[in-house]
């Protein structure tokens, strides 16, 4: 399936909200943006849409019946057409414990019930836009395969591989990889990552680098907790380890 977008193409939006007319009043403004909507109140079926097709948004409440939303989020991640494709987390709770939650699951970005529909609407554009500027920049030909003991990157075919496992990474965990990667033992605070990675989405912050990481570190990292690739230099930021570390 050809998954390019361009402008006077409208893309594909699954909004899974429990509560109808939350459910209709985003699949109505995400309707303006030029996006077909299918919706969705029940976890089940949403993961059922999920394995059937491709979307270029996908809008999940938390808590949901049948299958709650992190359990929906984790498995769209681990085998679905719509790996990559950008999630924005809708939660009623606002403790950063269930914020964490949804973006360890996998969620691109969270939005906290009540919401402004102006405010989901920046947010929805934010991501779309940023998933059409990370397939526009397609690797150069002549970039070469980064190859370290026991790990190796292929950005021609953004392909990741442990030892002679292949690892499947979402398009914001390969880009960030790749940086790091790229650039053995400099270091990158949160502020830059953000800025190289998110480039202009104002509605991150620099926990959304440590989550990134962590998630990247848990695909990539024998031992997560002591990674040997991807360092953490306190008080300053991140660093793809060189040949001294």
């Amino acid at each position: 399936m050809d998954r390019e977008r361009t402008q006077t193409t409208p893309g594909r939006a699954l909004i899974v909200e429990d509560e109808p007319h939350i459910r209709e009043l985003v699949a109505l403004h995400l309707s303006l943006e030029g996006l077909t909507c299918t919706q969705t109140g029940d976890g089940d079926e949403a993961l059922r849409l999920a394995k059937d097709g491709h979307f270029d948004l996908i809008v999940l409440d938390l808590m949901l019946p049948g299958l709650d939303g992190v359990t929906v989020c984790r498995a769209i991640r681990r085998d679905s057409p719509n790996a990559e494709t950008p999630i924005l987390m809708l939660t009623a709770r606002s403790e950063e414990s269930d914020k964490v939650l949804g973006l360890e699951s996998g969620a691109d970005d969270y939005l906290t019930k009540p919401f402004g529909i102006r405010e989901l609407v920046a947010r929805a554009r934010a991501l779309l836009r940023r998933a059409n500027a990370i397939r526009a920049a397609q690797a150069p030909e002549h970039a070469e395969v980064i190859a370290v003991p026991g790990l190796s990157i292929d950005p021609a075919r953004r392909q990741v591989r442990v030892d002679d496992r292949a690892v499947d990474l979402t398009t914001l965990e390969f880009e960030l990889l790749y940086l790091l990667a790229s650039r053995r033992g400099l270091v990158f605070s949160r502020e830059m990552l953000l800025g190289r990675v998110w480039k202009d989405d104002r509605h991150v912050t620099e926990r959304s680098v440590d989550t990134l990481i962590k998630r990247i570190r848990k695909k990539i990292e024998p031992d997560p907790e002591n990674p040997k690739f991807i360092l953490t230099v306190w008080g300053a930021g991140y660093k793809f380890a060189d040949a001294d570390d």
